[in-house]
């Protein structure tokens, strides 16, 4: 079926690295050197040969080893208590993973008397190279689960009338632990792990808790030092602070009370009050709930009060404005000794002119603790005496004290696609002290024009280059009549595109604004839509305030008073003024038509409102704080109907 060569030929053959392959099949005898071709013998190299016979016959790979040998699943403790030691049994479950022999440790610092695998006695070895030699192992040849047995004695530590047990941490995932002590009435306490079961029965006690295997479980337990506490009778002790704030429109009640229990336990405190009193809020630690009933206030706690205890009472009531006024008092209930003090003062303009008091004493403010300062004092320290107060109360009639205040603000905003924007602003401001208000213009603003009370005026410039308008000063003891300060003024933004945002800035004032008003007019081919903020959308009303809205003009039919006959004086001073101004306006003609005018004539410029609008509103802006409106617009498509 072939040709042999000798291993000398072989050596000089050029086929000696190759090895010949035999191809089975049925072909005619052939010698060297004929022409034809047929299937015969192929020749590949040995790493091609091996390379087909793996993919041919692949060799399935050997699984990963497991990452260990053997897992210490849960560990379970039956242990009971006797004499100084606690003895029973320690259950472990133990999953194997490898194939062979497998060692598992046992948890340190457990006294083993008798270990059982499966229910067989085992031995145990000493630890392994490298860990403690104390420690003791169980060896298991079988993979799956197994159940190993300790019998173990564990001693118990006493200290101070409290004796403990502790459970050693392992590698468990878990650790499960019931004790059992042959007393009644102990208290426990465990540390590690949480408190699942707890009984008793005739002569025993016993727990159950869980914890993590990675850490020690611990049972410490003492017996119970019984009190009579709350079989005595209650002996309650009080003190109470009470602060009364006589309001023109209501009377506000805030009282500190503080309690001692010095025989007994507290379950509740009772206050006495008045019928009209409304009692809005009682706080403290220990309150669970409170309730108003029958002219009585109970306080429950949250636990038997055995020391002391601190809570608050707030409450109100009407009284009358001014007068001859009964104070309410609270007063402590169920108590053998009562101490504190009452204080009363007067919210406004008023004082407290007369005083009658019936079991009180005077006493000074800082006799009464921080919250007290400046009223009318009086001190009490007495038990089941009715205590009253009448106070005499004189109200006088406030004056103004406002220095400036914008009562309302009302923003004009016209809006083209070209990017500019034509905002009037007006302020409608009550003033008795200040001279000027500053205004910051948002950056890059041109102002046309400015006017007081409808006049025009020009303004100021400050030094960080805000605008200062004059303002009209009230008369002292008058009170403050609002009067309108108005800015014009354009700002130039980016161009509209088909669609995308605009931010509107508007000015800031070194007063507050109460409310603000803002009506935007934008170009009908848009469609224009406000974003949230500070400013709400709303339907459109008229300014709140009196100064935008000025009175309307005196009927014809109605007798006009003749200043000339009726105030002869103040008509004089008028045609006095009248004439200064006609020869300030003649001077000035003078001067154009000379062509010589200084300084920039003030002018007032009326504000063009064209297109749709949009009304937003807002309130509370804060001194110098600049308020702003983010809107989206698109265009509308054509044929859309709006």
């Amino acid at each position: 079926m072939g040709t042999w060569h000798s291993p000398a030929t072989a050596h000089r053959s050029p086929l000696s690295p190759f090895i010949l392959a035999l191809v089975l099949c049925t072909w005619p005898t052939l010698s060297w050197g004929q022409e034809s071709h047929s299937s015969g013998w192929v020749v590949i190299p040995v790493e091609d040969y091996r390379a087909l016979r793996a993919k041919a016959f692949p060799v399935e790979p050997e699984p990963d080893p497991p990452p260990v040998q053997a897992a210490l699943t849960r560990v379970d403790y039956d242990l009971q208590v006797t004499g100084e030691v606690a003895h029973g049994r320690a259950s472990l479950t133990v999953d194997v993973l490898k194939d062979g022999w497998v060692r598992v440790p046992v948890p340190s610092g457990l006294l083993v008397r008798e270990a059982k695998l499966d229910g067989k006695l085992v031995s145990l070895v000493s630890g392994a190279a490298g860990k403690s030699p104390g420690q003791l192992s169980a060896v298991l040849a079988h993979p799956g689960r197994s159940l190993l047995t300790l019998d173990i004695v564990l001693p118990i530590a006493s200290s101070a009338g409290t004796e403990s047990i502790s459970l050693p941490a392992t590698d468990s995932g878990i650790t499960r632990a019931s004790v059992q002590i042959p007393q009644q009435g102990v208290e426990i306490k465990v540390s590690g792990g949480l408190m699942s079961e707890k009984s008793e029965t005739p002569g025993t006690s016993k727990w159950v808790a869980y914890a993590q295997g990675s850490e020690p479980l611990a049972f410490s337990w003492r017996r119970k030092t019984e009190d009579h506490r709350t079989t005595q009778p209650l002996r309650l002790r009080g003190s109470m602070i009470q602060l009364i704030s006589l309001g023109e429109d209501s009377t506000t009640i805030y009282a500190e009370v503080n309690l001692e229990v010095a025989q007994g336990a507290a379950s509740e405190a009772k206050l006495q009050l008045s019928d009209k009193i409304t009692v809005n809020q009682v706080l403290g630690a220990m309150v669970a709930d409170w309730e108003v009933k029958d002219s009585e206030l109970a306080v429950k706690f949250l636990e038997p009060l055995e020391r002391t205890a601190r809570f608050v009472i707030n409450g109100e009531i009407r009284l009358p404005r001014d007068g001859q006024i009964d104070v309410p008092l609270l007063r402590l209930a169920g108590t053998e000794r009562d101490t504190g003090g009452v204080a009363v003062e007067v919210l406004g303009a008023g004082e407290i002119k007369d005083v009658k008091q019936q079991g009180l004493e005077n006493a000074d403010a800082t006799d009464l603790g921080e919250m007290v300062t400046s009223t009318e004092d009086f001190h009490g320290n007495a038990s089941g005496i009715a205590f009253t107060l009448t106070v005499t109360v004189a109200r006088y009639t406030q004056q103004a004290v406002l220095m400036a205040n914008v009562e309302e603000a009302r923003y004009q905003v016209l809006m083209s696609p070209e990017g500019k924007t034509l905002v009037q602003a007006r302020y409608a401001v009550r003033n008795n002290q200040r001279n000027f208000v500053k205004i910051t213009l948002p950056a890059g603003a041109t102002v046309w024009s400015a006017l007081l009370s409808g006049n025009p005026v020009r303004p100021g410039q400050a030094a960080d280059g805000s605008l200062l308008l004059p303002l009209e000063k009230a008369r002292g003891g008058e009170d403050a009549a609002a009067f309108v300060v108005e800015v014009l003024y354009l700002t130039r933004t980016a161009m509209w595109e088909d669609k995308g945002n605009v931010k509107l800035s508007l000015p800031a004032l070194d007063l507050p604004i109460s409310r603000t008003g803002l009506l935007l007019y934008y170009p009908p081919l848009f469609r224009v839509k406000a974003a949230p903020g500070p400013f709400r959308v709303e339907p459109y009303v008229v300014p709140a305030s009196a100064a935008f809205n000025p009175a309307p003009p005196i009927s014809s039919a109605r007798p006009v008073p003749t200043p000339e006959f009726d105030r002869p004086e103040e008509y004089a001073k008028e045609k006095k003024d009248e004439a200064a101004t006609q020869a300030l306006v003649d001077q000035f003609r003078r001067k154009s038509d000379s062509g010589k005018v200084a300084g920039i004539l003030p002018i007032g410029v009326s504000f063009p409102a064209f297109g749709p609008s949009i009304y937003l509103a807002a309130e509370l802006t804060g001194e110098n704080q600049a308020a702003s409106a983010d809107f989206t617009y698109q265009r509308e498509k054509k044929g859309s109907a709006r």
